[in-house]
């Protein structure tokens, strides 16, 4: 045995990551390439494997550390060459042990026997019947696509048909590995539980596979107590279940909520995203509540035995949006969305679902407002900080919310009561190559003109550079998003739940505006204030906004 150190590896132009499961502990033993860490970027979720086979010495990082490239993450023995050295190298192509990675490639192996399949599900080969599962409680289900021909090589749980209930759309996988000899079925046709889809030849129990099935208890006798310590091991080793088995034994919770850590590997994601199933939801039954493909199937099937579809974006009954191949009519390339983006799109999907919304327009006279500001724009260089328009629309909001409380407050539906908040903390929206964020300033009815200004300076550079933290952007009472160094007349922007309300303010522009006598030329700012209407009511939104268009026209009024 030789002492080894374990670093962090290449990470693909990521300057950090962050630990988001450690999936072995010291003592455990490991099998080259075997995942230790879960790691997680602003771009995917990655394992990081064993350099080597052996025993892990020691650790030293925890969930939640971030590493670069050619940190130390811990020790381990390594195992000397040797018969057993030369057993696991056999080993190492079979993908018992293999990452998520190489999981996934495994179904264009034919040629390893499926040695994920156990013993006691190995057909012994020959001819056999493809049978309608088990419908979740689905009388019958029509075939929107045929997804084989005769003559296809499948491998076990590889779709074969497209079916659809009254309730949801899901996929017929293959009961087991070979060839599709006669397909009885075509699009269109209507199947219930039980009925016979066709033939499949399953490959016999040559001298390959029996070699195959030799070698996989002798893998599982070198570390049968370190399930936890090779959970994508144990998650192909689960993979080879039958699903109408782990299905019955796996509860699903559809009312977990979004937002929690997901941990699964690749290849679990992959299946989640053809089904559509939305892995936040997901109970994970594996170590350390990994999901497992047993779970999302389980998961699926409860969809269609409750009447709830699964998209992907959490919008519970709504249907996807199905996508064409784009690359039929022309060149493209696909990109993953940063860690931003997506939880962008998560909450405004929640918020848009949950929230009705209503949006009042309403202009305000800005001329004089912008005049005062730029009087101050020299003095304000002085100081360091850039005057916008900004900061006096903060003053402006704080005025109107303790002026009309209710729309300071939050929506407890589940408990039917309604939050008052006394305290003002209002969030700015700030776009970044990254995504949107909203950062807080927090007590804005208490600060200055020139507080008000310099910390939003502060936080729009701290969310530009990625270093935001939890707390700067938490707490908000209610939120400003402006468009006007780029443009636009009006927009209807989505609450940012759990507020009530949300002001958007488009560019300024010059108007005429009769005084009584003629028309005079006027700065007008186009203001957009969209609102929970649980919560507030139209008469209070128009108040609300006049209030603001006053403010605004005449800041004297923040005096009274």
């Amino acid at each position: 045995m030789s002492e080894q150190e374990i670093r962090v590896p290449e990470l693909g132009g990521a300057e950090s990551v962050e630990i988001v499961g450690v999936l072995v502990s010291v003592g455990d033993s490991v099998e080259a390439e075997d995942p230790l860490l879960e790691l997680e970027s602003d771009k995917a979720t990655v394992e990081m494997p064993a350099p080597a086979a052996g025993k892990i010495t020691r650790l030293d990082v925890n969930e939640g550390d971030s590493l670069k490239e050619g940190d130390l993450v811990g020790m381990m023995d390594t195992a000397e060459g040797g018969a057993s050295g030369d057993s696991e190298a056999e080993d190492k192509d079979e993908p018992v042990g293999a990452s998520p990675a190489r999981d996934e490639q495994q179904a264009s192996d034919d040629a390893s026997g499926e040695t994920e399949t156990s013993q006691d599900d190995a057909p012994s080969g020959g001819e056999q019947s493809i049978h309608v599962p088990e419908l979740g409680g689905a009388e019958s289900v029509e075939i929107v696509s045929v997804l084989v021909s005769v003559g296809d090589s499948v491998n076990a749980e590889d779709p074969l048909l497209e079916l659809e209930s009254d309730k949801a759309t899901v996929e017929m996988p293959s009961p087991a590995t070979g060839k599709i000899t006669r397909l009885d079925v075509k699009e269109g046709d209507t199947l219930k539980e039980g009925d016979v889809v066709g033939a499949l030849e399953v490959a016999g129990g040559g001298a390959s596979q029996d070699s195959g099935a030799d070698k996989q208890p002798e893998k599982k006798q070198e570390a049968p107590s370190s399930v936890g310590a090779s959970p994508a091991r144990d998650e192909s080793k689960r993979e080879a279940t039958s699903p109408s088995t782990a299905s019955s034994d796996t509860p699903s919770k559809p009312d977990t909520p979004s937002g929690k850590r997901v941990h699964a590997g690749p290849a679990v994601r992959r299946i989640a995203r053809e089904f559509g199933a939305d892995l936040q939801q997901v109970q994970g039954s594996g170590p350390k509540g990994r999901i497992l493909k047993e779970d999302v199937q389980a998961w699926v099937r409860k969809q269609l035995q409750s009447g709830t579809s699964a998209p992907a974006g959490g919008g519970a009954g709504i249907p996807e949006v199905p996508l064409p191949d784009f690359s039929q009519f022309g060149e493209v390339e696909r990109h993953s969305m940063t860690k931003i983006q997506r939880l962008t799109a998560q909450g405004m999907h929640r918020s848009w679902l949950n929230v009705p919304h209503v949006t009042q327009f309403e202009k305000a006279d800005i001329t004089d407002l912008e005049a005062f500001r730029k009087d101050h724009k020299a003095e304000g260089e002085k100081r360091g900080v850039k005057m916008t328009l900004l900061p006096f629309l903060m003053k402006a909001c704080a005025h109107a919310l303790t002026t009309y409380p209710q729309f300071n407050v939050s929506l407890d539906m589940a408990n039917q009561q309604i939050i008052q908040k006394h305290y003002c903390h209002i969030g700015i929206a700030v776009d970044t190559p990254n995504g949107l964020v909203v950062p807080v300033i927090r007590d804005v009815d208490q600060k200055s003109i020139w507080q008000l200004a310099a910390e939003a300076q502060e936080l729009a550079g701290k969310a530009r550079d990625k270093k935001l933290t939890n707390n700067d952007m938490s707490g908000a009472c209610f939120t400003i998003t402006s468009l006007g160094g780029i443009g636009g007349t009006a927009f209807t922007p989505i609450v940012n739940s759990p507020e009530v309300a949300i002001l958007g303010a488009s560019k300024a522009a010059m108007e005429p505006v009769w005084d009584g006598a003629q028309f005079q030329p006027r700065l007008m700012l186009p203001l957009s204030l969209s609102y929970d209407h649980r919560a507030i009511n139209g008469a209070d939104a128009a108040r609300f906004t006049t209030l603001l268009s006053k403010t605004l026209g005449d800041l004297r009024e923040l005096l009274l």
